[in-house]
């Protein structure tokens, strides 16, 4: 491997790691302030009791969060020093955006949740659960829309060799960025609600605290069904704009080789890169003119036409990405998004009217999905990011272009390898945490004037 190869599976690698905890950090904190609302309206002990439990879960989850986040702002200095000066005065604007004021907005009122329960009354402890939240929310659109201007560049001039920002609120309200950010959110409270489904089963299967844990169990089926609804709402909004503005990313993820129009949805396919054409493809029909264009008819470009197209305008080069693996993730992302939402569904019917689930499979099987909304983002996400490719910046930088000339092998390998070590004992510690407070569960009795000792989480 070279110095490019090396760079992106170490990007590769930390970036997808990091994202196993946003989404469950970002669908907690709703949860757990929608929890203490609940408690604070009506007084029931239990409200508080939940609160507290999945609030130590969430903390744990933010903390790695921010500590495998950092290593992000690194990497874009030490491998990427080409990218962080072409984009650095138009990329650096959300970035500063999101540490200035959504961090901090967020890490502020988590540490007055945290020491607050015993010093703050109940509505003003409640508020800073709320503007945590929201500082976490806040924190993902700034992110987000720092991503979006790599898909799809706005708000910008080139000046010098360099991307110049020109209109800070074109950049925050692009397009991609609008439909993007719902989709992220709908994720972030679907990854929320398997891992409370998950939780709550195993203590429903053990029997402990049954009429407690049926409650969360309830509550995260119903975030779980609506989220998922809004996954597919907002992921059909973004293959549309995703058509428009990144057609081979469309073109690649149903491995279309040709203009078509009233194409179909491909469900399998054996591919001929070299050729540029299917051995074999099960499709369902008009399926892909509708998910790309709203019309049973629409036309959806191919790779081949887009390719020879992209010539012209960029110049001789190889503008597809590795199809095969925005074919798979794509189609991967889905199905187990799909399966997700499916658990939601028969969670829903089988606790209707207060019952619970007599055989041990459904609590097992809600166990296990703990697992399908985190391999349906990261499956997502390398989707968006390698679909992109060759390009860093869309239409603007290639990714070739982008890595550091300074950096060489043997640096980029040892770190790669490093990182990779750490993370992996990072992972370690994270499922021990969680584990051991989910086994030792909630308090027995939870007063509202008793604080949470930090120590505990």
């Amino acid at each position: 491997m070279d110095v490019l190869d090396l760079s992106r599976w170490q990007f590769g690698i930390t970036t997808v790691y990091h994202f196993l905890f946003v989404p469950l950090t970002i669908g907690l904190s709703i949860i757990v302030a929608g929890l203490q609302t609940a408690w604070y309206r009506t007084k029931k002990p239990e409200y508080l009791r939940l609160t507290r439990f999945w609030g130590r879960l969430f903390l744990i989850n933010f903390a790695m969060g921010v500590v495998t986040g950092i290593v992000q702002e690194f990497q874009f200095g030490m491998n990427w020093s080409a990218y962080s000066r072409f984009v650095g005065d138009v990329f650096g604007a959300p970035l500063a955006m999101e540490g200035l004021l959504a961090f901090f907005l967020e890490s502020t009122f988590l540490g007055l949740w945290i020491f607050g329960w015993d010093k703050l009354s109940p509505k003003l402890h409640l508020a800073t659960i709320w503007l945590a939240a929201i500082g976490t929310n806040i924190s993902a659109y700034f992110i987000l829309a720092a991503n979006s201007w790599m898909q799809h560049p706005v708000g910008y001039r080139i000046n010098n060799g360099r991307a110049e920002l020109t209109d800070i609120w074109a950049v925050l309200t692009n397009s991609t960025t609008l439909v993007t950010f719902p989709h992220v959110l709908f994720g972030a409270f679907l990854t929320a609600a398997a891992f409370v489904l998950g939780v709550s089963a195993w203590y429903l299967l053990k029997k402990r605290d049954t009429s407690l844990f049926r409650t969360s169990a309830r509550l995260a089926l119903v975030v779980g069904l609506v989220s998922a609804v809004g996954v597919s709402f907002s992921g059909h909004w973004q293959a549309q704009i995703m058509t428009e503005q990144q057609p081979m990313k469309m073109a690649a993820a149903e491995a279309l080789w040709e203009d078509e129009k009233s194409a179909g949805f491909s469900l399998f396919a054996v591919g001929d890169v070299e050729n540029g054409r299917n051995h074999i493809n099960l499709q369902i029909p008009y399926g892909l003119s509708l998910l790309s264009t709203n019309t049973l008819d629409g036309e959806v470009e191919g790779i081949n036409d887009i390719q020879a197209r992209y010539q012209r305008l960029y110049g001789p080069g190889d503008y597809r990405p590795v199809v095969g693996l925005a074919y798979w993730s794509f189609r991967l992302m889905i199905g187990f998004g799909a399966l997700s939402a499916l658990l939601a569904a028969a969670g829903l019917w089988l606790t209707r009217r207060g019952r619970l689930p007599a055989g041990r499979w459904a609590y097992r099987l809600a166990i296990a999905g703990i697992g399908l909304p985190f391999l349906a983002n990261s499956l997502g996400w390398i989707f968006t990011e390698m679909g992109r490719q060759p390009w860093t910046v869309f239409g603007l930088m290639r990714t070739a272009a982008a890595v550091s000339p300074s950096a060489d092998v043997t640096s980029v390998a040892i770190t790669l390898v490093g990182f990779t070590l750490v993370y992996a004992v990072l992972a370690v510690i994270e499922v021990r945490l969680l584990l051991k407070f989910i086994r030792i569960g909630p308090h027995e009795q939870a007063e509202p004037e008793a604080p949470i000792p930090a120590l505990s989480y």
